[in-house]
């Protein structure tokens, strides 16, 4: 499914035509039917996805679930992992398994508490 076409059911499930979507993501008219053939400007997108309540990143197909992401999520062990993958001490040495663990226990802490 292309961008149009997902801005499209969007509209049609808030009950909106693509113009009415442009007004109020305060663009011109037209513009999103422009987007059947020509790739949408960032911030433009950025706007109809605030007006559809959805991510630019559902829009552009990149995920296929249209809800925005929860703040309050918390993140996992392995996200953390992967995070610190490529962590480095002030010396650009490798960290610690200690130096890890205690960096990755703030981390949680902190996302649990978001």
């Amino acid at each position: 499914m292309t961008t149009f076409e997902r801005i499209k059911k969007l509209a049609k499930k808030y009950d909106k035509n693509l113009q009415e979507v442009a007004e109020e993501a305060e663009m011109a008219k037209n513009t999103i039917y422009k987007w059947k053939n020509q790739n949408p400007k960032g911030v433009d997108l950025s706007k109809v996805a605030k007006v559809l309540n959805t991510t630019t990143d559902y829009l552009l197909g990149r995920t296929d679930n249209p809800s925005i992401p929860d703040d309050n999520s918390t993140i996992s062990d392995a996200d953390l992992d992967e995070m610190l993958d490529n962590a480095r001490s002030f010396d650009g040495k490798p960290m610690t398994d200690h130096d890890r663990e205690i960096i990755k226990a703030y981390l949680k802490g902190y996302y649990s508490a978001k």
